[in-house]
């Protein structure tokens, strides 16, 4: 799986409406950043040219990658086991553009939470309920996890529910 940082995903003011929020929850906050990931399952490798391609469609800049962000990190991506709408658009767009390899693309948000300690588990799962919708997003502490949202499972057999 390769990993692209991305622009940023909120603006400054929906930024500061979620630190009101979060303050409200942990005092302490001191900011909060958020950028999109991709997430790139492959089937195949890249050569540099397709990197630059893959990159170019993802809208990567590479000196944002090189930043590194202050605070505890919590990544919100859809849901484990769905595929979602912009999923399936970007896939279709970077196969069309030659990139045969990719199997699927994904794209959650990067939320680093900055205060002078690390948060209370119970303040950073207040804090998660507010930056995600849990019906199509789940929210997950680290990238290594991400590696779940590719994984295939067979299909379950089907079952029925006597209702009344």
């Amino acid at each position: 799986m390769l990993l692209f940082r991305g622009a940023p995903a909120l603006s400054p003011f929906r930024i500061e409406r979620l630190l009101a929020t979060g303050r409200r929850i942990a005092p302490a906050l001191g900011a909060i950043h958020v950028d999109y990931l991709h997430f790139v399952s492959l089937r195949g490798s890249l050569t540099a040219i397709q990197t630059t391609v893959l990159e170019r469609l993802l809208d990567y800049d590479a000196a944002r990658a090189a930043d590194s962000r202050p605070g505890q990190l919590l990544l919100t991506v859809p849901r484990p086991g769905t595929i979602s709408p912009w999923s399936s658009k970007a896939t279709d767009i970077a196969q069309v553009c030659g990139l045969d390899a990719v199997h699927r693309i994904e794209r959650g948000r990067a939320w680093w939470i900055d205060a002078p300690a690390p948060l209370a588990p119970a303040a950073v799962t207040a804090l998660a309920s507010r930056l995600h919708d849990p019906m199509t997003e789940a929210v997950m502490t680290d990238t290594a996890e991400v590696s779940a949202l590719f994984e295939a499972h067979a299909p379950r057999p089907l079952g029925r529910i006597v209702l009344g």
